[in-house]
């Protein structure tokens, strides 16, 4: 099965980020995440372990609160 092809959800972090018409390289420089962080923990590619600035960084850049900062970062694979 090609990706095309495979049902794949949306990152939530890529929702919030597209909602606000920011690029990653523009929310990653806000929130002082390295781009290529970013762009792994939007991909799914890794484990988000962003320190405590970075996740206050996220909220306060993304408009949303603490709890509705998404748990999973990456793309939901069914």
């Amino acid at each position: 099965m090609t990706k095309k092809q495979s049902k794949e959800a949306e990152s939530p972090l890529k929702i919030l980020r597209e909602r606000l018409n920011l690029t990653q390289e523009e929310l990653a420089r806000q929130c002082r995440i390295p781009l290529r962080t970013y762009v792994r923990w939007e991909t799914g590619e890794a484990t988000p372990r962003p320190t405590i600035p970075q996740v206050k960084a996220l909220c306060r850049e993304l408009g949303v609160s603490i709890e509705e900062l998404p748990d999973q970062f990456g793309p939901v694979r069914e």
